[in-house]
């Protein structure tokens, strides 16, 4: 199982942000950020929540509980744009559920 350190820094990363960019989206230390990924400190939930919306995953995702980034971001999309994307999703469900 891949601990929260270790999904954080690789998020970040990825997000091609340093540590001290992330420390200030998050406003803390960059040693703090440090910590955090050494796996030496543990985020507050309001950290972890901010850190969820920065990197658009799940907090179970951080935390190692769920396996997979499982979300959808849909920030500037409409309410419309939204909708139908939700009625694609649900199509597609019922669509793979019938193949099982």
């Amino acid at each position: 199982m891949v601990d929260f350190g270790t999904t954080l820094k690789e998020l970040r990363q990825q997000a091609g942000l340093t540590q001290k960019q992330l420390a200030d989206k998050l406003w803390l230390s960059k040693a703090t950020v440090s910590y955090y990924e050494q796996s030496l400190r543990s985020p507050s939930p309001e950290i972890l929540i901010k850190l969820s919306k920065i990197f658009h995953v799940s907090t179970d995702y951080l935390l190692g509980i769920e396996n997979k980034k499982q979300t959808l971001d849909v920030t500037d999309l409409s309410d419309e744009d939204i909708c139908f994307l939700e009625n694609a999703i649900e199509l597609l469900r019922k669509k793979n559920i019938k193949h099982e």
